[in-house]
């Protein structure tokens, strides 16, 4: 059996930068509230008719490519993660097919929310094992803020998201480094704790829906009992990276460097103190990028790495959280 092991990665933000001071001119909300809740001091935002998430997951697939050190024609599949799609159907894989000008390979589209960067990986991380493909680009993007009730109504949860995309190459691997193992869990009775209970429209935003329907109707925007998920989080959190720990019979002192999917700061800062990390083997950035869904942890990743983070033989570990319930996690040796 092969081997998969990350070979290239890049992440792209849109330019527009998005403070909670910003935020505070346009709904009941101030820094001090943001900060002590979420450790969000600011996120970014696109502008419409500028980026897209097909867009964003196309620059953030270049850098990756060629960091990768391969052709656009060595990728021989796609996997893209997103809970935004720029239409209901098609998916953007096929987009992003299209925009590369890769060939007529296969694409196919993840809809696991917070935890779908880590399931798109074990899709491609098992195609690789099993010799189907060589090298396959795996994105994850998102566009949150054209979704979002971006009133004193919605605060609790349109101050937490920003905009997005990070994408990594998959490559075969001999020489022992790569993808070790990946563990996926989900738990459906808790679907409507963080959920947007009404379906989008290809090409209108749900605030354009509702606009032109009833602008009191909420099942458009995104729900979430902050206190419940928040609980249910620091569990799962715990137990996937367990799980993928002692399935390589590896301890927590191993960890090098923990990428926890940048949901809140407090569920990470939870997670980093029962374990006993120290500050160099766990990384954040929500305090800039918010949380980006799908998208945060293939940013963090890539930029934990630009930043010298991480080295070859490191121990890493990625762990998700998020709406589905679903969790997720991954144990690498870089």
């Amino acid at each position: 059996m092969f081997q998969s092991k990350i070979s290239g990665l890049g992440f792209y933000v849109p330019p527009t930068v998005v403070t909670n001071d910003d935020l505070s001119k346009i709904m009941d909300t101030n820094d001090e509230w943001i900060q002590e809740r979420t450790g969000i001091q600011e996120r970014r935002h696109i502008v419409r008719g500028q980026d897209t998430t097909l867009s964003m997951g196309v620059k953030a697939a270049k850098v990756a490519i060629e960091r990768a050190g391969i052709a656009k024609d060595d990728i021989d599949f796609i996997v893209f993660a997103t809970i935004s799609p720029d239409y209901y159907f098609p998916g953007p894989g096929v987009e992003l097919q299209k925009e590369l000008g890769l060939k007529t390979i296969g694409a196919l589209d993840v809809r696991n929310q917070c935890s779908g960067f880590v399931y798109a990986l074990s899709v491609a991380d098992q195609f690789i094992k099993t010799g189907m493909y060589k090298n396959i680009l795996v994105v994850a993007s998102e566009v949150q803020s054209l979704g979002l009730d971006m009133t004193t109504r919605g605060r609790a949860v349109s101050v937490i998201f920003g905009d997005g995309a990070g994408a990594v190459v998959l490559t075969r691997s001999d020489d022992g480094s790569g993808v070790l193992s990946t563990h996926l869990h989900s738990e459906g009775e808790h679907a409507k704790e963080l959920a947007v209970l009404a379906p989008g429209m290809g090409g209108r935003w749900v605030t354009d829906i509702i606009a032109e329907n009833n602008p009191d109707d909420e099942s458009y925007f995104p729900y979430m009992n902050g206190q419940y998920v928040f609980k249910h989080a620091v569990v799962r959190f715990s137990e996937v990276i367990m799980e993928g720990l002692q399935a390589n019979n590896l301890q927590v002192s191993d960890i090098d460097m923990l990428i926890p999917h940048q949901a809140n700061l407090r569920i990470s800062q939870f997670i980093q103190k029962k374990f006993g990390l120290n500050d160099n083997q766990v990384f954040n950035n929500i305090q800039k990028y918010g949380n980006t869904t799908a998208a945060s942890i293939p940013i963090a990743l890539t930029e934990a790495w630009e930043q010298g983070k991480i080295k070859k033989g490191d121990t890493v570990v990625l762990a998700a959280f998020g709406s589905g319930f679903t969790w997720a996690s991954a144990i690498i040796k870089w």
